[in-house]
Order: structure tokens, then sequence, then C-alpha cells
């Protein structure tokens, strides 16, 4: 059972690119223990992504975001095709 999402809003400037730039963390998304993940993009704007990671654990979530701040959106290289700053957000079921 899941316990934690870790949930993140952002706009992109062209979705094949920050796409491709995703999935070169494939590896670091496994090795931090995302259990599963959803992209998902605002009905009226193909433009705002809506991505949110499945964790085992708060912490867990916690810390990917850590990495996604330092080490991914830091540099233009790993994050190609961000167009906002992201906003981040670590839900707990409260219900299942």
């Amino acid at each position: 059972m899941t316990t934690a999402t870790l949930q993140i809003e952002h706009a992109i400037t062209d979705y094949p690119t920050w796409k491709a730039a995703f999935d070169r963390f494939v590896a670091a998304r496994i090795a931090a223990g995302v259990l599963r993940h959803r992209i998902q993009h605002l009905a009226d704007d193909p433009s705002f992504l809506v991505i949110e990671l499945d964790f085992d654990t708060v912490d867990r979530a916690a810390a990917f975001g850590q990495f996604l701040h330092s080490s991914v959106w830091a540099s233009p290289q790993n994050a190609p095709a961000l167009a906002s700053v992201p906003r981040t957000r670590i839900l707990h079921a409260a219900d299942d």
C-alpha cells in the first residue's frame, strides 16, 4: 500500500523534450523507491503538468523532492523544458 505521493506541478515549453529528460532519471526514481508514477496535464493547458510519484514512506518522498530541487531542477541541462518553478507537495492517504 502506498503511503505517500510526491505531487509536482510546473509548466513546460515542450512535452517531448521534457519527457526525454524525465526518462533519463528512471534509475534515480527506482533507486529512490518510486513505486509508480502518473503524468497528467491540465485539461485546458497541455503545457502545465502534474506529476505524481508514489512512495512507501513520507521520508522517501521528501528525500526525492530534495533531490529534484537540488540536482535536477537547478540545472537547465537536466530540466531543459522547464518553464516555471516546480511546486511540490507530499500527499498522504486520508482514506483508502
